[in-house]
């Protein structure tokens, strides 16, 4: 007689709403033994201050600019931008000395990409991540976030303000100094753009019952109602105003999404009080991905927001931070997107439900704080 069927033991493909990709779950696979890449743990004690690092307070850049001497959070433009303002525009000739005469518009198609970049240094202590700041310090933060989004989408050339942090030189950070960087875009990226379209076709489908159907919105009352199953339960923290989850399509081992539970287009539509709530969830998410391995767990974070104001598909977005984070059994062996995953689709070895239970198991008190008041009570 055939056993029935487990999502924690059999493989199956699960479906992103968001993207409209599917992710192969192979939970089985978690079993297999391990000779692979193995990354090496730094366990270097960074200073306060690094009289070298680029993005100190008071420090010289490599162009030659002057960091002020900040005490909280610091914004300045990328001194390596990888978007320019008032570049010339993208001609047939230019085109044509790169795709050849006879280009077509239809197999060689390109544009001009204009924007603005932006650092946002978190603190200015070189030593201290996001999960190692108090929660008015993560305010600042986001204080720092909203003010760029407002700057930036008031300029009529940009419809998109991407935020987001590479966390740990896994992630391809190149300064281990804290910070978030700010990419400001003449035309809405990829993958934002596919999420507006999600948005758009499920308020489409829903638009007889309810005009303002909101894919997030419905999603995220059905995970908080999900909390008290003992199998369906992958909430890692909420408050009042946002939600932390291991989505249910998820692709890497322990990614997470923090959600807004009331419809908030964009970061620059929260008050002070979802600014405070936003800033706990993120100390609380981080310090738990910290608290998996002991060490700072590297990740890619992402802001998804809705595109400037003016943009006729402003109303549908939903605010969501994406976290990515590729460190899979402990804090040298990583995930890789490789092989089926670059040439058919995503799959990851661990169910969301299994690694939402994992996150909410972790401590909320950092690892170091921990260590620090142990030491200091057998002291």
């Amino acid at each position: 007689m055939a056993s029935s069927f487990s999502f924690s033991d059999h493989s199956h493909r699960r479906f992103n709403p968001l993207t409209g990709s599917w992710v192969l779950c192979s939970p089985h696979r978690s079993k297999r033994p391990w000779l692979g890449q193995v990354e090496e743990v730094s366990n270097e004690q960074l200073p306060q201050h690094d009289p070298q690092c680029y993005l100190c307070p008071g420090n010289t850049r490599a162009t030659g600019a002057r960091n002020r001497s900040y005490s909280g959070t610091y914004v300045f433009s990328n001194d390596y931008a990888a978007l320019c303002v008032g570049q010339p525009e993208c001609t047939t000739d230019a085109l044509e000395s790169v795709a050849g005469s006879g280009a077509s518009d239809e197999l060689f198609r390109v544009v001009s990409a204009h924007g603005e970049c932006k650092v946002i240094c978190l603190s200015p202590r070189h030593d201290l991540t996001m999960p190692e700041l108090s929660t008015d310090e993560i305010c600042q933060v986001v204080r720092a976030w909203q003010d760029v989004y407002a700057e930036l989408s008031a300029n009529p050339a940009i419809r998109y303000v991407q935020l987001f942090e590479n966390k740990g030189a896994m992630m391809g950070c190149s300064n281990p100094h804290p910070h978030s960087q700010v990419w400001a875009l003449s035309e809405v990226p990829t993958e934002p753009a596919k999420e507006i379209e999600s948005f758009k076709a499920f308020r489409d489908r829903h638009a007889a019952v309810d005009p303002c159907a909101c894919l997030l919105c419905s999603y995220v009352r059905t995970e908080v109602a999900n909390v008290g199953s003992e199998s369906a339960n992958r909430v890692v923290l909420q408050n009042d105003s946002f939600v932390a989850l291991v989505p249910f399509w998820a692709v890497w081992p322990l990614e997470t999404m923090i959600v807004a539970k009331s419809h908030v287009p964009s970061i620059a539509h929260l008050d002070s009080v979802q600014v405070q709530h936003l800033a706990e969830i993120l100390q609380g998410l981080t310090i738990r991905y910290d608290n998996v391995f002991q060490c700072s767990f590297p990740y890619s974070m992402g802001v998804h927001q809705a595109p400037t104001a003016g943009d006729p598909d402003s109303g549908c977005n939903h605010l969501h931070l994406h976290f990515y984070p590729p460190l899979l059994r402990s804090a040298t062996v990583r995930k890789f997107q490789v092989g089926f995953e670059m040439m058919a689709e995503c799959q990851r070895d661990l169910t969301a439900e299994q690694a939402a239970a994992r996150l909410r198991a972790q401590s909320p008190i950092h690892y170091k704080r921990a260590q620090k008041e142990a030491d200091c009570t057998l002291g």
